[in-house]
């Protein structure tokens, strides 16, 4: 557990009907995405080693799914290296790993996707190494905003993002992908929302540029909610 952090509960099963959680639970954490086309509204719940120590925001949109033309101008405008240039973007790739160097991250991506409850599954919820995209959006590096989340900690141990809160702005970070090519980002902002208040227009709106959300729980837990109290995002954007 990271510091400061609660004997934690059983976590809630995955894919749980949402109309027959009590009162408690409905105050779940939930992945808010903001959606420019108007498409399906939903709650979003990335459930960690707490009953919620990843959730990140609270109602909104779904975001779009990318463009199967997304990038398709990308490489003439990348250059021949595998590494992006300033102000461009790359074609459509899987992620394969992401690596932070200043806090230690080194950890594989796994597909997060929509279940039949309407919720986002999460990573496995005892996995203190692994971290999720919305693989229906867009792919990092890929023009627009793609989401990457991570455990904070586990019933047993700090998580991949146990330490995401020591980024800055300036740092770097890389995403390699299934395409061989490794996406460079740099960090522009870091900031720490209260859920009550996540702001799922600015965190999630498409961008016309290649941009990255690192996301995961931050604050205080709240034993009677069983949930942290806030969220912490990243903003980065392609370099």
């Amino acid at each position: 557990m990271v510091a400061g952090s609660p004997t934690s509960p059983e976590p809630d099963p995955v894919g749980t009907d949402p109309g027959s959680v009590s009162s408690q639970r409905r105050r779940r954490a939930s992945v808010a995405f903001w959606s420019v086309v108007g498409a399906l509204v939903l709650v979003v719940a990335l459930t960690g080693g707490q009953d919620d120590s990843t959730g990140a925001g609270r109602v909104s949109q779904a975001p779009p799914a990318a463009s199967p033309t997304a990038g398709a101008d990308a490489s003439a405008s990348s250059g021949s290296s595998g590494t992006a240039t300033d102000g461009k973007h790359l074609a459509r790739s899987r992620p394969v790993r992401l690596l932070i160097p200043k806090i230690s991250v080194d950890a594989p991506f796994t597909d997060l996707a929509i279940g039949r409850g309407g919720q986002l599954q999460p990573p496995p919820p005892n996995d203190t190494n692994l971290v999720g995209w919305y693989a229906k959006g867009a792919s990092p590096g890929e023009r627009g905003t793609s989401i990457i989340a991570g455990h904070v900690d586990t019933k047993t141990a700090p998580a991949v993002f146990a330490n995401l809160e020591g980024l800055r702005e300036g740092d770097r970070f890389q995403v390699l992908r299934a395409d061989g090519r490794k996406a460079s980002f740099e960090v522009s902002e870091v900031q720490t929302f209260d859920k009550d208040y996540f702001p799922s227009d600015r965190v999630y709106r498409d961008s016309p540029r290649a941009e990255v959300r690192l996301i995961t729980c931050a604050g205080n837990y709240d034993r009677s909610a069983m949930d942290y109290t806030a969220n912490l995002v990243v903003f980065a954007r392609l370099v």
